[in-house]
This record gives structure tokens, C-alpha cells and sequence, in this order.
């Protein structure tokens, strides 16, 4: 098996959209290119951040291809209504030479099964037994796995070495006392952005997945390096951390809402990213007050962070 690929930020790509609302996937690997280039250890895709439920499993293979042809460290979301699709997608990713995969779990059909479950990951595992994985878990699936599930896959498939924790600070507790901690093969990646400081300073993360590190990827690395620090006892690191955090909550909060895309797809296109205007359904638009909304709440963390970072 390759070396686990989950550690440091990550940020979950955004799948870019042309005028005709067809996936732009030079301008992805650019967004990729730029964001590994900041300090970014790899990037996630396809997963919720990229629309999987969207494209078409031709179109994300693509996106998948064309990065890894681009030398970008990739993992792959496996998201998909029935299981044969989300193998096709692990299979995939395993024979183009992705670095890992975010299983996601069996929705819609038997979802709340954790027999139907353990089913679909062991499927998504043997698939490709050489990638290393972690679990995505989230409320928005619809079920969460328990430490119980999690080791009985372990049993036959080492290469499941994590979990990403997108439930909140109490979900990321749960998982580090009963899943992750105390064992080095095992890495727990925050999976919310409101939860970074939680995730890494008291629940030992090794790397977090972010929403907002597409628009804000510098002042991302500066919070988990910051981070990194407090969880080895920097005092410093620690407060510093705290506020950090608690000035981005604003735009982390969208990572947890069900506009998550349509808000940091905005704050690209703020920042000039013509390609992130449009979103594949014509009807999934922020309204003008969240917009104002958005614009007002970007202004005014940008312009605490440059006084804030020049202390």
C-alpha cells in the first residue's frame, strides 16, 4: 500500500463550470496546481464539494485523470446511489494512480443498514486494496459508523488507516477516544471547518479537510499550522489559534450548511474566478442578500486578518 496521503490541509475541490454548464476541468487543475502550490499536501475530489451527485461518473473519472496526469496528489470521493458505481469509481481511482479514497457511505437504498453498509465498504475496499482510505462520515449520509463497524473492516482491509469526522466537535470526540487515538496507522482528518481548533487541539487530528481553504487556502494553513503547534502544548499557538478560528466562523459555517458550494463557489468568483459564476442546475444561485451577505463577510475577515497577522 502507497503512503497515506492524509495529512496536512486539504482542500475538496470545486468542480468549475463553462458557460454551457459542462464541468471546465482545465480550470480545476489549475485551482489544484495553485492550492498545492500555497503548501496544500493533495486535494480531495469528487466528493460532496464537488457536486459528485451532478456529473455524470464519465465526467468525474475525467476530472480525476486530468489531475493526477498534473502530478496533483488526488484523493477520490466514492459517492454514488448503488454500490457497483462507487466500486467503478475505486477501481478507477486505483488504476490511474490516485493516492487514496474518501468512502462514502451507501445512500438512499438500505442507508440506516449497517449490515448494508459494512457491505458497501468492504466492496469499496477490496476494490482497491493498495489505495489508503478513510471513511467519511457525515449527518448528511445519513448514518455513521461506529467503532464496532470500523474495526470489523479493519480485520480484512488494512488499508482503511482513518476517519474523516465531518459531525461536529462532539462526532470528532467520539471518534478519536474510540476509533483513532493511540494507534500511529490511524489518522483522524477533520472534516468541518468550524471544528478545525477542536479536531486538531484536543482530539489529536493528523490533517483536516476544508471547504474554505479553496477561497482562503493561506490564512487555512496559517490556522492548522497554528494548530499543529497548540496541539503540542504551544500556549501561544493555542490562543492565537482560537482567534484565528473564531474570525473565519462566519465563512466556515457555510462548509456545515447545505449551501456550502454555492457560498465559496461565490467567494471564488469574488476573488475573479469567472469560472466558479455558474453552478450546473441554472436554479442553484445564492439570493442577493446572501450574496451581500457573503461580500460583507469576506471584507470584513480580510481586513482583520491583515492587522490581526501583522502583530
Amino acid at each position: 500500500m502507497t503512503k497515506s496521503p492524509f495529512t496536512g490541509s486539504i482542500p475538496a475541490l470545486m468542480t468549475p463550470c463553462r458557460p454551457d454548464r459542462t464541468p471546465d476541468f482545465d480550470a480545476l487543475v489549475r485551482k489544484a496546481k495553485e492550492l498545492t502550490g500555497l503548501g496544500m499536501s493533495g486535494v480531495v475530489y469528487c466528493g460532496s464539494m464537488g457536486d459528485w451527485p451532478l456529473l455524470t461518473d464519465a465526467q468525474r473519472m475525467e476530472g480525476v485523470e486530468r489531475l493526477v496526469r498534473a502530478g496533483i496528489k488526488v484523493i477520490v470521493g466514492t459517492g454514488a446511489v448503488n454500490t457497483k458505481s462507487a466500486v467503478a469509481h475505486a477501481a478507477h481511482a486505483a488504476r490511474v494512480g490516485a493516492a487514496g479514497l474518501m468512502l462514502i457511505p451507501r445512500v438512499l437504498s438500505r442507508g440506516s443498514s449497517t449490515a448494508a453498509q459494512k457491505a458497501h465498504f468492504e466492496a469499496l475496499l477490496g476494490a482497491a486494496p493498495n489505495l489508503p482510505a478513510v471513511i467519511y462520515n457525515s449527518p448528511v449520509y445519513g448514518f455513521a459508523t461506529r467503532a464496532e463497524l470500523f474495526f470489523a473492516l479493519r480485520e480484512n482491509h488494512p488499508n482503511l488507516v482513518g476517519f474523516k469526522e465531518f459531525g461536529g466537535e462532539d462526532d470528532l470526540s467520539y471518534a478519536a477516544e474510540h476509533i483513532t487515538s493511540g494507534n500511529p496507522e490511524l489518522t483522524l482528518m477533520v472534516g468541518v471547518d468550524t471544528a478545525v481548533y477542536h479536531g486538531f487541539v484536543e482530539c489529536g487530528a493528523g490533517g483536516a479537510i476544508t471547504g474554505i481553504g479553496n477561497c482562503l487556502p493561506r490564512e487555512v494553513l496559517h490556522l492548522v499550522a497554528l494548530c499543529q503547534k497548540a496541539q503540542q502544548g504551544d500556549a501561544v499557538a493555542r490562543r492565537k489559534a482560537k482567534e484565528l478560528e473564531e474570525a473565519l466562523m462566519v465563512l466556515s459555517t457555510w462548509d456545515a450548511g447545505t449551501d456550502l458550494v454555492l457560498y465559496f463557489k461565490y467567494l471564488l468568483f469574488l476573488d475573479g474566478g469567472a469560472e466558479y459564476e455558474l453552478h450546473f442546475n441554472p436554479e442553484d444561485e445564492l439570493s442577493p442578500t446572501q450574496k451581500a451577505f457573503a461580500a460583507a463577510a469576506l471584507k470584513r475577515f480580510r481586513t482583520w486578518y491583515a492587522g490581526w497577522s501583522a502583530q
